[in-house]
């Protein structure tokens, strides 16, 4: 990922925030049949390794865990994005240089990627999971709650993913590289959308305090 040096995210908090706060991963391997991806949800788990070990699982219909994968996987987090119209920069009305853009927040997870499926990880990766997304709800669902020879069966579908991570990139591109009246714009005209997205974003552009 190309990261200018003012749009670079490397604090490890940051990066795993983003992370936690993805509804759903892309999954990347290189093949001797070119490169495959996959959308898939993906969990961190931080205590495992020296930067996490990733986990989740495909459908064992899924080619790509089949396809012995050539170096690192490459698991994708995206984060808030939002177009930026060069009609919010105080710079338009002053010189009139200035073009759209787009902010965005995105991480990059890099390592070597195991597919398993013995029944007893497969199940302990998709409990995880589950509790991840289920345990905010007002009545949370758990595994546990389906029979236990339903869930067998499931499981047998399925192919488990592990990523130890060897290295991340984080990259938050929030309008830095632009001048303080710039940037005020543009939280101005995103903060007045009616794109929840929008408004996400300006929350994160920085501002004097």
């Amino acid at each position: 990922m190309y990261i200018p040096p003012a749009f670079r995210d490397d604090d490890i908090e940051s990066i795993r925030a983003t992370i936690r706060q993805a509804r759903l991963a892309s999954l990347v391997t290189a093949t001797s049949e070119g490169p495959v991806a996959t959308p898939l949800p993906l969990f961190l788990d931080e205590s495992e390794g020296e930067h996490g070990v990733l986990y989740g699982h495909v459908a064992k219909a899924n080619p790509q865990w089949q396809l012995a994968p050539i170096g690192h996987a490459l698991a994708i987090f995206n984060g808030p994005e939002a177009y930026v119209t060069p009609s919010w920069y105080a710079t338009k009305q002053e010189t009139g240089k200035v073009v759209p853009t787009w902010n965005y927040v995105a991480v990059h997870a890099y390592g070597p990627v195991e597919f398993f499926q013995e029944p007893e990880r497969l199940l302990d990766a998709v409990t995880r999971l589950t509790s991840r997304h289920e345990g905010a709800r007002a009545k949370p669902w758990a595994v546990s709650d389906a029979p236990a020879d339903f869930i067998a069966a499931q499981l047998r579908g399925i192919v488990g993913v592990r990523i130890p991570v060897v290295r991340f990139e984080g990259k938050r591109k929030m309008s830095q590289n632009r001048p303080e009246a710039d940037r005020i714009g543009v939280v101005q005209g995103l903060s007045a959308s009616d794109n929840p997205h929008d408004r996400e974003v300006a929350a994160l552009i920085p501002l004097p305090t």
